[in-house]
């Protein structure tokens, strides 16, 4: 019989996607083939923020700036962690813009900034479980990064690779299912095979009891999904993996964000967490 899993209420900022667009390519998603219908991403991310008030989270919203058609991905702005921000600096020219934006709204709501001097993009490489940061490298962020991150927080920094350039970020790859901060056991959902053999090992050791995740699934987007330790945020698309969270005591909660998925993000992509 599947554990009996509890929800906590968490704190999310994300941005509208008012100048959503594809104009560029810094990931392999990004072919622009198929046009983005603004309208219908603007209806499916109100659809992810009715998701999070329903479910009993807090929303917070950063005001969207022109010109920047990749800001809708909040998650890539910074760690947030014991209320300290550790923000983001982009590989991208084209994203760089977004620093000072996301910077304005932390320390207008009173938080002291700390700019990261490596490349670093935030929660999409930097996921927090169990009183250890898992940091992503191979394509985006840096190690010097996670040295950097780790003098910041003093919090144990664990390096993970990624091998596939379509699973770019590590929040493409992996996503926390229970932080460990509720008194359940500290876990993770990952697909093995985005990863070196060193970090697939460490991975294994620190999480023996992980759900683990197809290349299929990572293709649908499945690992770019947010948990609250019960209800898990998943999206439509991934569906074999929704069933599996099921079997192991998660509710999946589906949503569309197909719109998204040609810029190469989904749930979590649009959704950093503020962690008090």
């Amino acid at each position: 019989m599947p554990t009996q899993r509890v929800p906590r209420v968490r704190r999310y900022l994300v941005c509208e996607p008012r100048y959503f667009d594809v104009q560029y390519a810094i990931n392999p998603w990004m072919t622009g083939e198929a046009p983005v219908d603004r309208d219908r991403a603007l209806a499916q991310w109100q659809g992810l923020v009715r998701t999070y008030l329903d479910l009993g989270h807090a929303v917070d919203h950063v005001r969207p700036e022109p010109g920047l058609p990749d800001m809708v991905f909040a998650a890539n702005s910074a760690l947030v962690l014991d209320g300290r921000i550790f923000a983001s600096r982009f590989h991208a020219p084209q994203r760089q813009g977004e620093e000072p934006a996301f910077e304005a709204w932390f320390k207008a709501a009173g938080h002291t900034v700390h700019r990261s001097e490596s490349v670093c993009e935030g929660e999409g490489d930097l996921v927090p479980v169990g009183g250890f940061v898992l940091a992503g490298t191979g394509f985006r962020t840096t190690p010097a990064a996670h040295r950097e991150a780790q003098e910041f927080f003093g919090t144990p920094v664990v390096g993970l690779t990624l091998v596939d350039p379509y699973l770019y970020h590590l929040d493409t790859a992996l996503f926390v299912l229970d932080d460990g901060h509720g008194g359940g056991e500290a876990n993770v959902c990952y697909v093995p095979d985005a990863f070196s053999p060193g970090s697939r090992e460490v991975l294994e050791r620190m999480f023996p009891h992980a759900v683990t995740a197809t290349r299929e699934d990572a293709m649908a987007f499945g690992l770019n999904s947010v948990s609250d330790g019960r209800n898990v945020v998943v999206p439509l698309q991934a569906g074999a993996l929704a069933d599996r969270l099921a079997e192991h005591g998660y509710h999946p909660v589906p949503v569309d964000l197909s719109e998204f998925h040609k810029a190469g993000g989904s749930v979590k992509c649009c959704t950093l967490e503020i962690r008090p």
